[in-house]
Formats: structure tokens, sequence, C-alpha cells
């Protein structure tokens, strides 16, 4: 699966800014990128959203444990991969009919966490059991919501295209020819939002996230990792 995102939706992390500035190397642009996507997943479905948005997924060489799936609802688009061990009990939490699938119980999760404030989003995400990662677009609001399990199972990384889009997918190498070393894995048990403005762990909300230089040879630009003991030794 892949997002990309204009400046105007989400502001490029100055962590993956700083990882591309210390370590130059060739990037190309947006388009190129979601070009070479489709080129290479002959299946896929591609949506431009205005100017600021692409979204596009393929079920191409997918996992059977990890499928992925496309669905949009109110002006809510949201890419999903993997599944959810306790679907069954967030249909019925959420009122949602025996058919609805992942992509649309976290549709209806992240109206919830919108439509209902106060409501932490670490509280929607943290109540998800299974090994997921997705992307949700708001429309309505031009708000980007992005989440991934709390073990990792589910790849996923973000990285700044030589236009400065920010992308995020399933696919490492993908990225790499577009973003360069302005490239990370998303750390597990995280989610982003540009209504926050900010990573944040949501099993440990109240935990600093911090960017750590990758070494040069790795393809990586940083490592994020949640605020505790072992940041602590990377960053002595």
């Amino acid at each position: 699966m892949l997002g990309v995102f204009s400046s105007e939706i989400v502001t490029p992390p100055e962590e993956l800014v700083a990882a591309g500035n210390r370590s130059p190397s060739p990037r190309s642009s947006a388009s190129a990128l979601l070009k070479r996507y489709i080129n290479s997943n002959l299946s896929s479905v591609s949506i431009q959203i205005g100017d600021q948005v692409n979204l596009a997924y393929s079920r191409q060489n997918e996992s059977l444990l990890q499928p992925r799936s496309f669905g949009v609802k109110d002006e809510i688009f949201c890419l999903f991969e993997g599944m959810l061990g306790n679907l069954g009990t967030l249909r019925q939490e959420y009122g949602l009919a025996k058919s609805a699938d992942e992509v649309m119980l976290v549709i209806e999760a992240y109206k919830a966490l919108r439509d209902r404030a106060p409501y932490p989003p670490s509280h929607v995400v943290g109540h998800l059991d299974g090994n997921f990662a997705f992307v949700v677009f708001d429309k309505s609001t031009s708000t980007l919501f992005v989440a991934s399990d709390q073990s990792g199972r589910v790849p996923l990384y973000w990285g700044i295209t030589a236009d400065g889009f920010v992308t995020f997918s399933d696919d490492a190498e993908l990225l790499k020819g577009a973003c360069g070393k302005s490239l990370a894995s998303f750390p597990p048990g995280c989610f982003f939002s540009t209504a926050v403005g900010e990573i944040r762990s949501y099993e440990n909300p109240k935990n600093k996230i911090t960017a750590i230089p990758a070494a040069e040879e790795d393809m990586w630009g940083a490592t994020f990792m949640v605020e505790g003991a072992a940041v602590l030794a990377a960053t002595e």
C-alpha cells in the first residue's frame, strides 16, 4: 500500500528532514514514486484526492495473514493491512453489521475519535487487537491519521520525497528510491496524527518518541524509539 501527502496536508517530520540532510542521497518526486508503484503492481488501484493526496494499494503478493484492503465512507479514506483478532467484539461496540471488515471498523473508530472529543487517540487505537498498519485520510478536515500495531509484524515505513511529499508504505525498497535517507521504519505501537501534530505511543502516551540517527551503512536515516532505557542507552 502507498499513501502520498503534500506538505499542505502534513508537515514533513523534522527528524526525517534532518536525516536526509546528514546523508544526502538520490531521491525522486512523488509522481515518480506513484508511477513506479503502479508499474510494479499491475493489479493496483490508485485514487487521487485533489492535488494533495494519492492513495494506492494492490493485493499482489499479499500475505494470507496480512491482507490489504481499502475503503471509503463519508469522505474518510482508509488503507489497511493485517487482521484484527477482536473484530467481532469491536463490531458490536461500534454498532456495525457482521459483514463489516477491518477497514470499515477503523473508519468508524476514527469517526468516534473525531466526533466525540475529548476522545484520546491512544484509547481508540489501543482497543485494536491484532497485526495491522493503516493510513486514514479525512477529506472533510484534511486530517491524516496513521498507526501500527504493538508488535510491528505488519511493516510500515515513512519518508520524504525529493519534492517534499510525506509518504507511507509497507514496501521499504519502494520508498528508498524516492526518499533516500529521509526514510524510517514507522515505530510499532505508535500513531501519527496531523490533528495532534506529532507521533506518539498509544501504549505509553506520556512517553516522548526520540529519533536516533542511523549508522551510515543503514538503509534508514533515523530510528524512532519510545522514550525509555533503550533510548537513553542509544543516545549516550
